[in-house]
């Protein structure tokens, strides 16, 4: 059984259908009195006195079709179960209930029980003395030899385009016309790396890892081709190549980019980029998404759809609507970088030689590079396992400058701040921001004329104070504090030592951490096992101690 946000998957759509009426802002949508079997999501604020406008289809492919529901778009959505067309009663029903003297159109994609389903309605609806008429979207490319190509994720541009001439007040004959002017201007086509996951059925896994079907259908259907590769630049090539070749010559066009339901939006930027970057990009004027308009529940995947540019489209396109589910046109502007002053480091310094620095700066780096896998290990059990590695990184890039003779030993002040400086650099995570802080925070009190212990009490305190960690959060800081204290009473380097190990120690046996990754755990993980960090402070001191 699959696992899906829902109470009883018969209910999915019903409970559904609630919510989008529950969360429109303007309050202008309701649902036909018809029983749970005919779900026809329609405009409140409807006065019969225009063409209406009515599409749907299967669920799943939300907002399609009721977030496209309100003024300037549709009067009416049919919603049928997951990815199953609604009922000749429930087209019928939605024709009857939403359309005057002057008449209705109803706006298809292209699928069998769709075309069949709203095809009968309409005809049953004629005989009763409607006036409609029905026109198919069809906008899919990536079956070139496929007589009846799919209508997918251009539907929604089709819905804007007629909506705003029903709007406006023109006739069934006017809509209907620059409905079709708009179907046969628009082309779209889609990649998937996933199928979609079909609320209690099992996943179809037919998609390889490290592969992509293009073409796949917004139902699950198989694509054109499956290519082995997620490469976003290779992928993004073949599509729009394939675009671009539909384009008519001369002609600029706007460009909409759909995700299909599973694409982060980390994606959609890298997508949005690429596709952008294209040559298809020299003929795209005006953009719309990436966004979520025509989906396939939660398909890992994307499409595109390309729209020929018309006098009436862009006029159309961005008339303001009171729907959920549109977003808007923009103009499409390439990237311009801003010009700035790029700060670098605000050190000047000259490398100097101090004998006695320079045999603890080695020891204390090899040290932590020695127990790179020790505390990878440690911390793999409270942690993310990478302690060591970042210790480890920082004590390498501070050995580098040793032994080429790059540091200034001999001006403690200035190598505090220049260790500050490049452990920033080349720690990952917070470990790096942190020791950074306690380096450079104790090398301007170094500066200012403090001794050594004082000054790295200080850097402690401001180290405490922006990571918010204190003693008995079970972190670095348990060993470090007693250690630095010890120092500042003018104990021995032995003693500090001690006092590291005793913070150390003291971390197995706390009840619970309250800073760092350890934070995250229960004490059941955490009994008995150091914190990687005090681990580590404890035998810097060690070997300083020596």
């Amino acid at each position: 059984m699959s696992q899906f946000f829902m109470h009883e998957k018969n209910d999915l759509v019903n409970e559904a259908i609630e919510g989008v009426l529950l969360s429109t802002p303007w309050h202008n949508l309701s649902r036909l009195d018809l029983g749970d079997e005919i779900r026809v999501v329609v405009r409140t604020d409807w006065d019969k006195s225009k063409v209406a406008l009515i599409s749907g289809g299967g669920s799943g492919h939300e907002p399609a079709h009721a977030g496209f529901v309100g003024k300037g778009m549709l009067t009416a959505a049919v919603c049928g179960d997951i990815f199953a067309s609604p009922s000749v009663d429930a087209v019928l029903n939605a024709i009857i209930n939403v359309t005057g003297d002057a008449g209705c159109l109803l706006i298809v994609k292209n699928y069998t029980g769709d075309r069949l389903n709203f095809g009968l309605a309409a005809e049953k609806a004629k005989n009763l003395g409607y006036n409609v008429e029905l026109v198919m979207v069809q906008d899919d490319i990536a079956l070139p030899e496929n007589p009846q190509p799919r209508g997918i994720a251009g539907t929604v541009l089709v819905h804007k385009i007629a909506g705003f001439a029903a709007e406006q007040g023109q006739s069934l004959d006017e809509v209907k016309a620059l409905a079709q002017r708009a179907i046969d201007a628009t082309s779209s086509i889609g990649l998937a790396f996933a199928t979609c996951h079909i609320p209690g059925e099992k996943r179809d896994e037919r998609v390889e890892a490290g592969h992509s079907e293009l073409g796949m259908g917004i139902h699950g259907e198989p694509g054109v081709v499956t290519l082995d590769t997620q490469n976003s630049r290779k992928i993004s090539s073949i599509t729009t190549d394939k675009l671009a070749q539909s384009l008519p010559d001369g002609k600029q066009a706007l460009l909409l980019i759909n995700n299909l339901g599973g694409f982060s939006q980390l994606e959609l930027a890298v997508l949005t980029r690429e596709v952008l970057q294209s040559p298809l990009a020299a003929r795209v004027t005006h953009l719309i998404g990436p966004a979520t308009l025509v989906s396939a529940l939660d398909m890992k995947g994307f499409s595109l759809s390309l729209l020929a540019l018309e006098e009436p489209f862009l006029e159309a396109l961005n008339a303001p609507v009171q729907v959920l589910g549109w977003v808007p046109v923009y103009d499409f502007a390439p990237i311009s970088l801003q010009s700035a002053e790029k700060v670098g480091s605000v050190l000047d310094f000259d490398p100097s030689d101090n004998a006695e620095v320079a045999k603890h700066v080695e020891r204390v780096t090899q040290t932590l590079i020695d127990l790179e896998s020790e505390l990878n290990a440690l911390d793999a059990k409270v942690g993310d396992g990478d302690t060591g590695s970042t210790f480890a990184a920082g004590a390498k890039k501070i050995q580098r400058g040793l032994r080429d003779k790059q540091l200034p030993l001999d001006e403690l002040p200035t190598l505090m701040a220049l260790i500050g400086e490049q452990l920033a650099t080349v720690m990952g995570g917070s470990s790096g921001v942190l020791m950074s802080i306690l380096f450079t925070s104790a090398g301007q009190k170094l500066e200012e004329g403090s001794a050594l212990p004082q000054a790295l009490m200080h850097g402690l305190e401001r180290m405490k104070h922006y990571g918010g960690a204190q003693p008995g959060h079970r972190t670095l800081v348990d060993a470090l504090q007693p250690a630095l204290e010890a120092l500042v009473a003018g104990e021995s380097l032995a003693a500090a030592a001690k006092a590291a190990q005793q913070g150390a120690d003291a971390t197995a046996q706390m009840q619970s951490a309250k800073a760092g990754r350890s934070a995250y755990l229960n004490q059941q993980s955490l009994d008995g096992v150091k914190d990687p960090g005090a681990y580590a402070v404890e035998k810097v001191f060690a070997v300083l101690a020596g």
